[in-house]
């Protein structure tokens, strides 16, 4: 569980080190961005796997469900199209910081 470290005055290089030592402990159990970039592209890939999978099975006659294609073809799509905005929003994240001016 994190901790809220609150507001105070730093007298000294000493104490703002130590301070900087205890939120990086502590920020080691979050889930880092990346981590979160990595599943949303194994799950595209994941779910165009399962998506090939079901057209492999259809063109080799092992299966004559077609609404598990349709299923399969819109869960791909959607993974991907929830991927891009992810992208985009990220994108626009990082041009909005880089536009900041110090």
């Amino acid at each position: 569980m994190n901790t809220i470290v609150p507001i105070s005055k730093i007298n000294s290089l000493e104490e703002l080190q130590s301070l900087k030592e205890s939120s990086a402990s502590s920020q080691q159990e979050t889930t880092p961005f990346q981590s979160i970039l990595e599943t949303a592209v194994n799950n595209v890939k994941q779910t165009q796997a399962d998506y090939d999978n079901e057209v492999y099975k259809m063109a080799t006659g092992n299966s004559d469900n077609l609404h598990d294609i349709t299923i399969a073809s819109s869960k791909a799509s959607l993974s991907v199209d929830l991927l891009v905005q992810m992208r985009n929003k990220v994108l626009d994240a990082y041009n909005e910081i880089m536009q900041m001016s110090l």
